[in-house]
């Protein structure tokens, strides 16, 4: 158990609209989520100090342009009346979205700062370049391997580690079906979701068209324009504002060492998300039986059963069983995206499933309220390539 947990705490939450193509620029969506969030843990702006974000763009070859399709610190500086003097910021440009959330864990134990605010924006671009759409027709470094044969997107690599999945362990997409209608019946009854209102069933996912077979369109993250932005404090100051807190009680992230591949490969979800969950547990003190429920990274679905192994709620090559018989619906054994993850409220890069995994703890899920949830796991990136996660209590 590290000597971290319980000493810092998610005391405000906030969500701008999500939508496939707002009207407003994106640092417009980011300022709204921030100044909820600061208006939810009872605060007031000036009282910010500590800044940190995750400002990627959504893939490699997107725009970069400020407040348009990112939204950096400086951004919310000068569009924000924060403190006169803010004491720490931190733009992180690894990892995934829970390490500006370690990062500023860190800060408040140091005593860098009082109170952070975190957020991660998300652009839609209109579309994604294709390798050698631009100049001559060449593909460069690793691509001259995979383009030339039309293996040029992220999800057709997802797509050949699945067939792997299926090859080995016997598996059939009636695995993905479940998590995906699990998704949306939970996204259903969450307000800020973009499928809010509209139900799925097993019949519409396997009647949707082929995106990367055996990968279909309900098996993938719905690409929006939105942000949302989170309030962090210590908890001796958490203790004195409107919400219950959320307790951070461990952390954890991806380091291990990968030899160079082309792309994704099966092989590496268990050493890779092992390593991260490992580390998790051990920062935490706590282990997958202690879970309440489990907010799993689905950029794309197999990525959540990769995780259900990896992170040790079932044995490998079992996951594909296990998601089955309510197993993992909110009344189930293990709730599992209880707010409709990435494939239905939207592609927020695991911030969602941050900001769900408070409200549990937290109870404020409304609809979705996991009785007497006292500890949930929220873990984010695809654990064949790298990731991050942290788990919020109840009580410090």
């Amino acid at each position: 158990m590290s000597s971290t947990r319980g000493r810092t705490a998610i005391v405000g939450i906030g969500y701008s609209e999500i939508t496939r193509r707002s009207e407003k620029p994106l640092g417009l969506l980011a300022v709204a989520a921030c100044r909820a969030a600061i208006d939810d843990a009872g605060l007031d702006p000036s009282q910010i100090d500590g800044l940190t974000t995750y400002p990627e763009s959504p893939f490699a070859g997107a725009g970069n342009r400020d407040g348009i399709d990112v939204v950096s610190v400086m951004y919310i500086v000068n569009h924000l009346p924060l403190a006169a003097d803010i004491r720490w910021y931190a733009q992180i440009e690894t990892g995934m979205i829970a390490s500006p959330i370690i990062e500023a864990a860190n800060a408040l134990i140091a005593g860098a700062c009082e109170y952070v605010l975190v957020w991660r924006a998300m652009h839609r671009p209109e579309g994604r370049p294709r390798v050698g759409t631009s100049g001559a027709p060449r593909a460069p470094g690793e691509a001259q391997f995979m383009a030339p044969w039309g293996c040029t997107s992220i999800v057709q690599w997802h797509a050949l580690a699945w067939q792997r999945y299926m090859h080995r362990y016997g598996a059939t997409r009636e695995a993905l079906a479940a998590l995906a209608v699990n998704s949306r019946r939970n996204a259903n009854l969450n307000p800020r979701a973009f499928f809010y209102t509209q139900p799925m069933t097993r019949d519409d996912y396997f009647n949707s068209r082929w995106i990367a077979e055996p990968l279909c369109l309900y098996d993938c993250d719905v690409p929006v324009d939105g942000c949302v932005a989170l309030v962090m404090t210590t908890a001796e100051r958490a203790r004195d504002l409107k919400n219950p807190p959320a307790y951070i009680a461990g952390w954890g992230q991806n380091t291990a060492p990968r030899r160079t591949l082309l792309h994704y490969a099966l092989d590496d979800y268990m050493e890779c998300g092992g390593s991260l969950a490992r580390k998790l547990w051990r920062s935490a003190g706590l282990g997958p039986a202690d879970m309440d429920a489990a907010e799993l990274y689905d950029g794309f679905n197999p990525s959540t059963l990769y995780w259900l192994e990896a992170a040790g709620f079932c044995r490998q090559g079992e996951a594909c069983i296990f998601v089955h018989d309510g197993r993992i619906a909110l009344e189930g054994e293990l709730p599992v995206n209880t707010f409709g993850g990435s494939l239905s409220e939207g592609r927020l890069h695991g911030m969602g499933h941050i900001a769900e995994a408070v409200r549990q703890v937290t109870h404020r899920a409304e609809q979705r309220q996991i009785k007497d949830a006292e500890a949930v796991c929220a873990i984010d990136g695809s654990p064949m390539l790298r990731g991050s996660g942290i788990v919020v209590t109840s009580s410090p």
